[in-house]
């Protein structure tokens, strides 16, 4: 998995921890976690920033989810596109309900029909799909599971919470702990970063920790009931 975006280090070292955390960003879960659901924040006109924060957060999901179905980057781009001016359209008037069907899986649907649709008759995509979205959003999720689709979820889930951690951590850190990730041992990347194998094993923890309480307000946000009507 390859995160979004690259950060350049910070080389300043009087405000890192020996785990090489930096100091005063113990509330960025907490600030995730009780943020009003950008679902509901969509549905509000007079909320501008909304979309383009929707738009920013899923774009990259469907993209590598389009590719990873076989499609050319510029035919995934018309699927993000087209996908992102349905639902634009259709999430003004939807009230999420997590019991009728999580988000994610909705929004799975709708980009894996758009793909099917693009491929298959492409010059009645936007006016089929707009009637689709409006449907499966209308509609109790009792579709199956698709793997390409939660495997791509789950890494989405990854590269947001690891943009985060860049926020509050060493870029050297997030880059050992990427390292780890892609399989090299604590003695390996001990030698390659110039660090105890002790102070890796801190530096493992401490970040894969914070990334599961990251990934967790992140899906508890985003399936948070909706209850704040249209306007």
């Amino acid at each position: 998995m390859q995160p979004a975006g690259t950060d350049a280090p910070d080389r300043s070292r009087s405000c890192r921890t020996v785990d090489g955390s930096k100091k005063g960003n113990g509330k960025g879960v907490e600030a995730d976690v009780t943020r009003i659901s950008l679902l509901s924040r969509v549905r509000n006109a007079a909320d501008q920033g909304a979309w383009a924060e929707f738009e920013a957060r899923y774009r990259d999901l469907i993209l590598r989810y389009a590719l990873a179905r076989g499609l050319q980057h510029a035919d995934a781009e018309d699927v993000r596109q087209l996908v992102m001016m349905s639902l634009a359209k259709a999430l003004r008037n939807f009230t999420y309900a997590p019991q009728r069907g999580r988000f994610r899986s909705y929004l799975g649907r709708i980009v894996r029909n758009a793909v099917s649709r693009l491929r298959t008759r492409p010059e009645r995509t936007e006016a089929v799909l707009d009637s689709y979205v409006e449907e499966t959003l209308s509609a109790r999720d009792d579709s199956g599971t698709d793997s390409l689709w939660e495997r791509e979820w789950v890494d989405h889930h990854y590269r947001l919470a690891l943009r985060t951690l860049r926020q509050s951590f060493e870029a050297r850190s997030i880059e050992a702990f990427e390292q780890l990730i892609a399989g090299k041992s604590v003695a390996q990347t001990a030698a390659e970063f110039s660090l105890s194998q002790e102070a890796v094993h801190k530096i493992k923890q401490r970040i894969r920790d914070r990334m599961k309480e990251l990934i967790a307000a992140q899906v508890q946000e985003e399936d948070e009931l909706d209850s704040t009507p249209s306007s």
